[in-house]
């Protein structure tokens, strides 16, 4: 007992605590391609917000209001990456998508609730997207616009049913660089860059119903309930394809490694889709709402008037290329 060394109660404390393990200790360098890998259902899901639908809430917007419309994004993307969290969590805490979870602890009658009103927003929504992309290739290469809904319609539904599910989020992650062409944009158009940063910085009323209306249509789509359900459920899916992940709920270890990876994915993932938006806000704003044209007509509108909107967009592209 005399040979024993003295030992102060902090180093005691400190021989007490359990070692982490030999892999934590080792941790592996910072590389941008790994964290590129575990990027995933919050990109995509932030890309997914600007489907054509939205594209044409948010070019409206802009040529209606102006560059005054563009601090609804900033303030939206807190609300976004929020709720957003809070879905991917539940997701990957479970291990099921919130229908899933509404079906395990609430009654029958609330989940039909839920899931009905969920098929009506979805199918209203995939019906204005295959829409306005059937609108699009017509106008790029004619034909008849029916026929692209179609085609739309079948190569979406045979992605999903035959391919595999790693291929099919691989294609759409990389489905998410095409956005790009918003920001692209801005560089081709006459932006008064004082007037778009004051504009998302500082906000602008106009006591009117169609501001108030058009509020109501940016928050509705950036933040979509649609959005909720499919973070959730991709999260679930997941673990579903990858015999090494559990749902926390059953598997504690990781946990906080998980939370951490879930919110720069859902937070970068929201930033990406409010900064596509802004592009478009102000790209309309730069163009159209410049140009006085405050509501934006489809493609049906009589042919002569369609020929008059493009030799004067001629005119203005020339003149300010000039």
């Amino acid at each position: 007992m005399a040979d024993r060394k003295h030992t102060s109660p902090n180093n005691r404390k400190k021989a007490d605590q359990p070692k982490p393990p030999l892999s934590d200790q080792r941790r592996r360098p910072f590389r941008f391609r790994d964290f590129l890998r575990t990027l995933g259902p919050g990109l995509i899901t932030g890309a997914s917000d600007d489907d054509p639908s939205g594209i044409g809430t948010y070019s409206q917007a802009g040529a209606q209001l102006g560059y005054g419309i563009g601090w609804t994004m900033l303030l939206t993307f807190p609300l976004m990456a929020a709720i957003q969290e809070i879905s991917a969590r539940v997701g990957r805490v479970t291990g099921h998508g919130i229908a899933g979870n509404v079906c395990r602890h609430y009654s029958m009658w609330l989940l039909n609730v839920v899931v009905a009103l969920l098929f009506i927003a979805n199918t209203i929504n995939i019906a204005a997207d295959l829409g306005a992309m059937a609108d699009a290739t017509k106008l790029l290469i004619g034909g008849h616009g029916m026929l692209y809904v179609v085609a739309f319609g079948v190569i979406s539904v045979t992605a999903q049913i035959f391919l595999d599910y790693k291929r099919y989020v691989s294609v759409l992650k990389w489905l998410t660089l095409s956005l790009f062409a918003y920001v692209g944009a801005l560089a081709f158009a006459h932006i008064s860059w004082s007037q778009a940063l004051m504009g998302v910085l500082v906000p602008q009323f106009t006591w009117s119903a169609d501001y108030f209306t058009t509020i109501v249509a940016i928050f509705g789509t950036t933040i979509s309930p649609y959005l909720f359900f499919w973070q959730a459920s991709q999260e679930a899916e997941d673990q579903r394809v990858d015999v090494t992940k559990q749902p926390l709920i059953d598997k504690h270890y990781g946990a906080q490694k998980e939370f951490h990876r879930i919110r720069a994915d859902t937070i970068l993932g929201m930033a990406f889709s409010n900064l596509i938006a802004l592009s478009i806000m102000v790209t309309a704003a730069a163009t159209l709402h410049a140009a006085g044209k405050t509501d934006i007509q489809t493609r049906r509108k009589p042919p002569k008037r369609c020929a008059r909107s493009r030799a004067r967009s001629r005119k203005s592209f020339l003149r300010s290329a000039s």
